[in-house]
């Protein structure tokens, strides 16, 4: 392995191609089972709200590319603030509903990011977020740490099933506990992620962003493709070969 992983995302068309495309299937269930009324104020970090008839929607975003995305997408109907989870733009009391979608596993503290949430949210109010399942049915990720280690027994370090303790239930609701949010609740979110070929899993990890992407655009090019040719022959097909997998996000709210 050469060069230096990084978790950073940065550009909003390689994250589309690698997980944006299953993300947005994830929210809008997400965004059911928080069942906030209509015409809330909500603040936005990382999902979409436009199935909630929001009132109105402030998002925040710590990278120029995913606010250029953002502002292309959503043309106006979002206001929209560079800044960080861990200190948000926001007055006291600004929001009804607080959302955050796969974005706790990134920042430096989530604690304070979470007391950043409760600190913007009026009360009363929903705060809740959701974070993939990285250490068991997020399959499409799971299966490419999996075959990363077998082959390279140094790249479990950067597996985000081991490095991110809040891919998992109980964690999250001892976060959001000492946070000062009691009463909250979490849930699994499954979409089935079917891909067409195996090109269409492998691909996307070629777009260098994120951690096992990055992990991948860091290997030379025949460790790379002894990787491609290790998830060929580990991944499930079935007889049009298509690539049937499983993605889990787990979900929480206060």
């Amino acid at each position: 392995m050469s060069g230096r992983v990084s978790d950073t995302w940065e550009r909003g068309d390689p994250y589309e191609r690698y997980v944006g495309r299953w993300s947005r299937q994830i929210a809008p269930r997400f965004l059911s089972w928080l069942a906030v009324p209509q015409g809330r104020q909500w603040l936005d970090v990382g999902c979409g709200t436009e199935h909630c008839s929001p009132a109105s929607v402030a998002g925040v975003e710590p990278s120029e590319g995913f606010l250029g995305s953002a502002r292309q997408n959503l043309g106006g109907r979002a206001a929209l603030h560079k800044g960080a989870a861990d200190s948000l733009p926001l007055e006291d009391g600004a929001v009804d509903a607080v959302v955050s979608g796969l974005v706790l596993n990134f920042v430096p503290d989530a604690r304070r990011a979470l007391n950043e949430m409760r600190r913007v949210a009026r009360d009363g109010g929903c705060i809740a977020a959701y974070v993939w399942d990285y250490a068991g049915k997020m399959e499409l990720m799971r299966q490419f740490w999996d075959a990363a280690v077998e082959l390279d027994p140094s790249a479990g370090k950067l597996d985000e099933g081991k490095r991110f303790p809040l891919c998992r239930p109980d964690a999250l609701l001892q976060a959001f506990a000492s946070a000062g949010l009691g009463r909250a609740e979490v849930t699994s979110i499954d979409i089935p992620t079917r891909f067409e070929s195996f090109d269409d899993y492998w691909q996307p990890f070629l777009g260098g962003q994120g951690p096992a992407p990055a992990y991948a655009m860091s290997l030379d090019e025949s460790q790379r493709a002894r990787l491609r040719d290790r998830l060929r022959d580990r991944l499930p097909r079935n007889a049009d070969g298509s690539i049937p997998l499983v993605a889990r996000a787990w979900a929480v709210k206060a």
